[in-house]
């Protein structure tokens, strides 16, 4: 911290995802300053700077992690540099805000958590989804016992027509990771097990396809294509999860499907004394009174000020408090072993057992 007491912040990435988290936290002056930004296009970090008045553009992500004027940085670059930029920035004595997913598979992910166990540091893993209103009160509502045990749950997110940035990073497996499930199926698979009250997930099975993307169709809006690209990520997955207490979790996400979708995110809990379903900006609280079937409408509320507000502040009481963030560094390692097991088990067939061990 420097003498004004306000968190200064790095951010390495300055695409779009860069500048939600340079304009959240802009937004957030009383307690933080953005002191620094970089990105591999230097030329985007430089316009990036000017719009909200940062003073320094690093001219790499390792000499923004040396800098003596950053005691936090913000992740949001492919998932392949996830790790390696999270491990140094930790072990430089630095705070992280790191963008889903944790890493591109659970070998790089193991390797934020031993450098995380062996810092005194926060680090805290970006899934905004739970910090959207109506996934709030659902929790709020499951934490005060109304749900009952949550004995399995249905999450998915069929978008119909939405590959991202053909031939870019987004659909290259080196890069990226995967498709639709590590891009999209994280949110739901992390919402969900947020949800649930984080079990332990012992196993998996799970299959992905990849009917549309090979062929240059399904193709959305998001990102500039790159036609001379490469497609070798899948674009749907399904998984059963299967936890250490019983309960289950199935899984279904696609960029793009021939399916009746209106390509909104969605989750349904099945609970003892209660279910809950979220979809989109919209829940549903469900129950049985009298003998009858009871629905409570939830809703966003006007005027809310979005997750990736609070969100952000979060992770500025959770430095300046020292408190374990809500989605924790094994939270983030939770999801990433499920990612590689469903993988695995759409390769060999079987079902997959989760190694914990990091």
């Amino acid at each position: 911290m420097n003498g004004t007491n306000k968190l200064r912040l790095g951010v390495i990435g300055a695409g779009n995802i860069g500048n939600v988290h340079l304009k959240e936290f802009s937004k957030l002056s009383d307690a933080c300053e953005v002191t620094a930004v970089t990105d591999a296009d230097l030329p985007l970090a430089e316009a990036r700077a000017k719009e909200y008045g940062v003073g320094t553009v690093a001219a790499s992500a390792e000499a923004l992690i040396a800098s003596e004027d950053v005691d936090a940085v913000v992740i949001g670059v492919p998932n392949r540099y996830h790790a390696p930029l999270a491990v140094q920035a930790l072990e430089a004595g630095k705070h992280v805000l790191l963008e889903k997913p944790m890493a591109i598979d659970a070998e790089a992910a193991r390797t934020i958590m031993r450098a995380a166990a062996a810092s005194d540091r926060t680090l805290m893993i970006a899934h905004q989804m739970r910090w959207e209103s109506v996934p709030m009160q659902i929790k709020e509502q499951a934490l005060r016992g109304e749900l009952g045990r949550i004995y399995t749950a249905k999450t998915g997110w069929y978008r119909r027509k939405g590959i991202p940035g053909w031939g870019t990073w987004f659909t290259r497996m080196n890069e990226s990771g995967g498709g639709p499930l590590i891009d999209i199926g994280v949110h739901m698979l992390d919402l969900a097990l947020y949800f649930m009250g984080n079990p332990k997930p012992v196993s998996v099975y799970g299959s992905t396809y990849a009917e549309f993307g090979p062929k240059k169709k399904g193709i959305g809006t998001w990102g500039k294509p790159n036609w001379d690209g490469v497609y070798d990520v899948e674009d749907l997955a399904t998984a059963m999860i299967k936890m250490e207490d019983g309960s289950s979790l199935t899984l279904e996400v696609s960029w793009a499907v021939h399916m009746d979708t209106d390509s909104a995110p969605f989750i349904h809990l099945m609970g003892s004394e209660g279910g809950a379903s979220y979809r989109g900006a919209h829940g549903k609280l469900l129950t049985e009174k009298f003998d009858r079937p009871l629905e409570t409408e939830l809703r966003t509320p006007e005027g809310d000020e979005g997750a990736r507000q609070r969100l952000s502040r979060h992770f500025l009481e959770c430095v300046r408090e020292g408190k374990e963030p809500i989605s924790s560094a094994m939270t983030g390692f939770a999801n990433s072993l499920i990612l590689d097991a469903i993988y695995e088990s759409s390769r060999t067939g079987d079902e997959v057992k989760l190694n914990w061990n990091y």
